[in-house]
């Protein structure tokens, strides 16, 4: 049984502000000009991101969830180990007497899966997956998102403990062989492994989309008016697609699998962030003005 160990990071930001008197040549600002100003995009960008979140995070709730999550991955763990067993010999040889008969059982849907086995795509599938929980961190290649890598990461163990929470649960409770066991190769040792039963649902999907979909929507809430959004949301959806793709060829999961694993994945992923949005602030811009006194603008747009 793999053990993952996961730490929470925590992290408290206090900012500090500063009034000085206006010198003789601060420029002074008409009201047409402030209104152009708060008015712009950039400025709408740089106030909603610069030394602030678009998220709200609470210890007393944020700790509680993620410790629960966290402990309910780890009972499915030690459910899967102890409840789950692998197809016996009479099932086997059974599915080996007829294969075709064997395949016509299963839905029209996933039949063409069936008997799919490859070495070499299980191998390949591995490298999309684990570079996908890589992802979350290049956000600390951006300063706003970086200033709040503690809360991010507060966010991002919270999102793959939902994740982990549902496929461990679903895997215990649920037996599903996968499409590898209607395959008789001699080479196919897999079949006759516990973890044969484990196709439902597909848990290297979900994990995958639930990392990058969760890159993808800090990114996409922290630049609001970046251009570079519509790659990166791409490249969240094709990291976990490929992870799917390669799993489906390898005889691991059938394509419902996958693409109920990319959905919760990619729904806890977005989720996550979302429920942690700050109330308001969507239409609310920020600025600091200068003129013959210092302070800040805000303008709401209904």
């Amino acid at each position: 049984m793999k053990k993952l160990l996961l730490s929470v990071l925590a992290a408290v930001q206090f900012v500090g502000l500063a009034y000085a008197q206006p010198s003789a040549e601060t420029a002074t600002l008409t009201p047409q000009e402030t209104q152009t100003l708060v008015n712009m995009p950039e400025t709408r960008s740089i106030a909603l991101t610069t030394g602030t979140s678009p998220y709200r995070t609470r210890t007393r709730v944020d700790l509680p969830v993620t410790l629960l999550g966290v402990g309910a991955s780890a009972t499915g763990l030690y459910l899967i180990q102890e409840n789950k067993h692998a197809p016996s010999a009479e099932e086997l040889a059974a599915i080996d007497a007829d294969l075709e008969a064997a395949k016509n059982k299963i839905n029209s849907f996933d039949r063409f899966g069936a008997g799919n086995f490859s070495l070499s795509a299980k191998k390949a599938s591995d490298y999309p997956f684990y570079g996908s929980f890589a992802l979350p961190f290049l956000l600390l290649l951006d300063k706003d998102i970086s200033q709040k890598a503690g809360q991010v990461a507060v966010l991002y163990v919270e999102a793959m403990a939902v994740t982990g929470t549902l496929f461990t649960m679903s895997v215990a409770h649920v037996e599903r062989k996968r499409p590898l066991v209607y395959n008789n190769d001699p080479d196919n040792t897999e079949r006759t492994k516990k973890h044969a039963q484990n196709s439902f649902f597909a848990g290297h999907t979900a994990a995958a989309a639930s990392a990058t979909f969760f890159a993808a929507k800090v990114f996409h809430d922290f630049n609001p008016d970046s251009k570079a959004r519509p790659y990166v949301w791409g490249a969240a959806a094709a990291i976990p697609a490929t992870v799917g793709y390669l799993r489906l060829k390898a005889g691991k999961h059938f394509l419902s699998d996958n693409l109920l694993g990319y959905a919760i994945g990619a729904g806890a992923g977005i989720l996550v962030p979302q429920l942690h949005k700050t109330k308001g602030m969507e239409n609310v811009s920020i600025m600091p003005l200068m003129g013959p006194a210092n302070g800040m603008a805000a303008t709401v747009t209904f």
